[in-house]
This record gives structure tokens, sequence and C-alpha cells, in this order.
């Protein structure tokens, strides 16, 4: 299925900490302030908004909770927001507060007891797998996540791409700490550009060598991080959106499986033994280059995947309702030919509401991949963005997930 519209890029963050929005310049005057909570409380974990009013214009300062703090900067009109990550270690009422200037404000936050988790099923052949917003800092989002399906996910995603110096490695070890394994996208990009018009980044200057000093550099960082990665290259590389398709000015049939095997080169050369390397194209679709000669070879991929999206019948361009054995079922034929020794992951995978039945079409995609043994696991693209992809869109469909999820043979 041809994917007109690219999903938001889930970027992972290197601790549980913070992020703040900065509005306006630089020149302070004197006022008081004010803030208020989005939510007021909960458990460790819990991502809090923090907006202000009435503090001194166009100022620099800081709005702080515990051990985090956010840098900001307010409007012309003396307003700041800011979000924080309530951390581990405070418990009953902890105080936020602001700090521009002279003014100051706080405003009480009530820690709630964090409820149990439920762990990861890492025993089933088939591991549920999720990418959220914040991707790998965030685990206020990972525990909803857990709490709504009765599950933890196994594998948990999110995505970097070539303009991030420093692997994350703490995000990695977080995950690791939940009894997960993380999966990377690693787009060679720049993501923030986007459009498939980047030449910098062309096929031929990656297998060329241009950017063997900053794929080394992941590559011993990884090594030094240790733990379980499943790094996805340059995926949906048989689609005609990102500046990796040989569909794109500027590359050539042949080029794709080039970089991806120069790419591991760098890595093998290095040693980097706990990760795999996941192979992971677009489902087809009419136009889309033949997976066959896309596909680096068995000593390069270590999984195969496959992403794909029941789109319903929310885009102008004509999407339909697709269930899922109609959605996967010639791909996954495919990679069984072309790699039949080889594991499948579907890597990115969701379904909208419109034009059909979400609830039935969850319990239908965990059925139909529970019942291939070839498929290792799955990961939910859980967010609102072209379309509510969460699992939690509507209630019939979270309860329809995890009763699917928990039934599951």
């Amino acid at each position: 299925m041809k994917k007109t519209f690219r999903r938001r890029d889930v970027l992972v963050g290197a601790s549980l900490g913070l992020a703040a929005t900065v509005l306006g310049g630089t020149t302070a005057q004197a006022s008081s302030g004010a803030i208020t909570l989005s939510p007021v409380s909960g458990p460790i974990g819990t991502t809090v908004t923090v907006t202000g009013t009435g503090f001194p214009k166009k100022a620099k300062g800081t709005v702080t909770l515990s051990s985090v703090s956010a840098a900001v900067t307010t409007s012309a009109s003396g307003y700041l927001q800011a979000t924080l990550t309530v951390p581990s270690g405070i418990a009953g009422t902890a105080y936020v507060s602001a700090t521009v200037g002279a003014a100051s404000a706080q405003a009480p936050f009530s820690v709630a007891a964090s409820a149990t988790v439920p762990p990861p099923n890492l025993a089933h052949p088939l591991r549920f797998g999720v990418a959220t917003l914040s991707g790998y800092s965030s685990a206020g989002e990972l525990n909803q996540v857990a709490s709504l399906v009765g599950e933890g996910p196994s594998i948990v995603h999110a995505y970097c791409d070539w303009t991030t110096t420093a692997v994350p490695t703490e995000g990695l070890a977080y995950v690791a700490s939940r009894g997960a394994t993380p999966l990377l996208t690693w787009e060679p990009w720049n993501a923030s550009t986007g459009g498939t018009s980047q030449p910098a980044y062309a096929l031929n200057a990656i297998y060329g060598g241009a950017y063997d000093s900053y794929i080394a550099a992941w590559a011993n960082g990884l090594k030094a991080y240790g733990g379980p990665v499943l790094l996805r290259f340059a995926h949906e590389m048989n689609g005609n959106w990102y500046p990796w398709s040989e569909q794109v000015k500027g590359n050539a049939p042949g080029d794709y499986a080039k970089a991806f095997r120069h790419v591991r080169d760098v890595f093998s050369a290095i040693g980097v033994p706990n990760v795999q390397w996941v192979w992971c194209p677009n489902v087809p679709y009419a136009g889309s280059t033949d997976l066959a000669a896309l596909y680096p070879g068995d000593a390069y991929a270590d999984l195969v995947g496959l992403d794909g999206y029941n789109w319903g019948t929310t885009q102008s361009w004509g999407s339909t309702w697709v269930m899922p054995d109609a959605l996967f079922g010639e791909g996954l034929s495919e990679l069984a030919a072309i790699a039949p020794s080889k594991q499948a992951l579907i890597a990115e995978v969701a379904s909208a509401e419109q034009g059909g039945d979400k609830a039935a079409w969850n319990q239908a995609l965990i059925q139909y991949l529970s019942a291939n043994a070839s498929i290792m696991g799955f990961a939910w693209f859980d967010l609102d963005k072209e379309v509510d992809w969460r699992i939690d869109s509507s209630s019939t469909s979270a309860s329809a997930f995890a009763s699917a999820l928990a039934l599951r043979p």
C-alpha cells in the first residue's frame, strides 16, 4: 500500500528528563507571575505541562521540579510554557517553580503511588512492541500503553536521523531496564528538513565513504552500550517518500543494497555483536520498487520486516479499508521467497477508525500475525498524527486489542 503521508519520527531522548517551549526574545521587565499545571497529580513518569502568565516579557528563566528543570524564554506578553517529567525519588506533594528574573511562582503537584505496570511477555513467540510520541524517553507513555493492553511492550521503537550526533545510550538502557528490546530506526537524512531532495545523503555518497566517520562513531557508541539493539537502517526503501529511495533523483538501481552493505561493513570492521540489523520495506504497492532488487543479502540482514497501515477512508488519495491479511499477505510472501531463513518483524502497523470496524481489525491483526510462525513480533505506531493511530482511539479499539493480545495462541 502506497503511503502518501510520512509519519512523524519519534525522536529518541537521551534521558527521561524534559522539554521546553521557547517563546520570544531576551529583554527582561519586572512583573509578578503565576503558573498552572496540567495534570496536577500523577505517578512518577507523568509528563506535566507548566503554563505561566504575568512574568517579565521576553526574558529567560527556568522551570523546575525536584531534580529536573527546563530553560524557558517568555513571550512578548510574559507567557511561558514547558513540560517536565516527574522524576523518581519524590513522593507526596512536590512543588513546581518558575523563575524569570525577579519574578517567581510555585504550584503543587501531588505525586501518586505508581500502579503496578504489567511486565512484557517475553515467553510468547509473537512479541508486542510500540512506538510512542516521546520514544525511549517517556516512562509515562510506556506505562500507559502497558496498563491499557495488560502487557508491557517487549519492543520499544524510536527514530534517529543522521543529524543525531550521539547514540541515545540512556534511553536504550531505560528500555532494557523495562525488560524490553530497543528497536532503533536509523534514517540517513535530515528529518527536520524533510523531503526527498537531500543530495548530501545520496546513496552513492553513503557507500562512497562520505559518512564513514559518522557511521563508525555510532558503531563504537552502540558497542560501548553493549545491550541488544534492533537497528533498522533506511526503512521503506521501496517507496518514493525518502531520499534513500532508488526512485529519487540522484540514486540508481542497485545503490540501496550497496549502501546497506557498506554501512554494515563499517560496523563489522569494528565488531558490534549486540546489534541485529533489520531490513524493512513498506508493504508493496503499485509502483513500488521490486523488493528482491533491494535486498542486501542474508549475510547483511539479521531480520526482515514490513511496515503497513490501514488508512481506512481518511485520505483524499482514495484510501480504502484494508484488512490485515490483504495488507501484509503479498509482502510477507515476497519476504519468504527472498529470505526464507529469516524471521520477520512488523516494525510499523496501525489502523484508522474511519471506514470500518477498528476493534475487529485489531483482533484480526493479532490473530493473523500469531498464525504465522515466521513473524517474531510487531510494533504498533501509537500516535495521533495523520489520523488517530492510537490503540485507544476509541474504547472499543482498546478493549479489543487487549483481549486479542491476552488470547493470542
